[in-house]
């Protein structure tokens, strides 16, 4: 892999780093390339304990395919990762989103691709909080524009925009990094269970009208387990 590109994309600002000792973190807070590639391979896992879940989820207002499809995706991103280890948490990035936009069907593959390719494309390094919250917000913002929606349409942007309100407001007032992952793990959690006495207004669930009404949204859902595997991966690196 170039240390400086994935696919031709530049990944500005990022140094080489392959990470440190203590599973994670550099001084001072620092994410390092070593904390994203676990933070890809804890979704991994969490997706595949929590596949029938997403897909009963999907089963009720989409195509019963979405815990099938991000299982799929995952996996391949953690073999991607492990084939061409990434030199920077940028090109980690860069290779979650692009092998997820290739390797998953339906609308989740290109929206959390995008989003992770958004975020390699936004992050530089050093990686601090602030850096991330940035990241992940550019990483929002792309979800929103790809998928034309906001929250209270019932979709994932309802886990992740809560999200990353949390990590701005946390970057705002000083909290260290666990605690800032473990508020947004919160806030998305919080945000897909919003979802459920909404009326889908995007995507396939919007086709079912009243009847969306009373399920939580599957994309919301998953979005909160991505949110929650940052808490898992910064409280074990810490």
């Amino acid at each position: 892999m170039d240390p400086d590109s994935v696919n031709g994309d530049s990944v500005g600002g990022d140094s080489v780093d392959t990470g440190s000792a203590d599973g994670g973190f550099a001084d001072g807070g620092v994410l390092t390339t070593a904390f994203f590639v676990a933070w890809f391979d804890d979704i991994a896992k969490q997706v595949r304990l929590q596949r029938e879940r997403l897909t009963a989820l999907d089963a009720a207002i989409g195509d019963a395919d979405h815990g099938t499809n991000l299982d799929r995706g995952f996996t391949e991103v953690s073999k991607a990762l492990t084939d061409s280890p990434p030199t920077s948490p940028g090109q980690a990035l860069l290779s979650a989103g692009t092998t997820l936009i290739r390797r998953v069907g339906g609308a989740s593959g290109p929206l959390y691709g995008s989003a992770f390719r958004a975020m390699g494309k936004a992050v530089e390094a050093p990686v601090t909080l602030a850096g991330f919250a940035a990241a992940f917000d550019a990483g929002v913002v792309a979800v929103e524009q790809l998928g034309k929606a906001v929250p209270g349409d019932k979709t994932m942007v309802d886990a992740l925009v809560p999200a990353a309100r949390t990590l701005a407001l946390a970057v705002r007032d000083g909290v260290g990094v666990r605690e800032a992952f473990e508020l947004a793990a919160r806030a998305a959690e919080e945000g897909a269970r919003t979802t459920i006495p909404l009326r889908a207004r995007k995507g396939r669930a919007s086709y079912l009208g009243e009847r969306s009404i009373g399920h939580e949204d599957p994309g919301a859902a998953s979005s909160a387990l991505i949110v929650a595997s940052l808490a898992t991966v910064a409280a074990a690196a810490s």
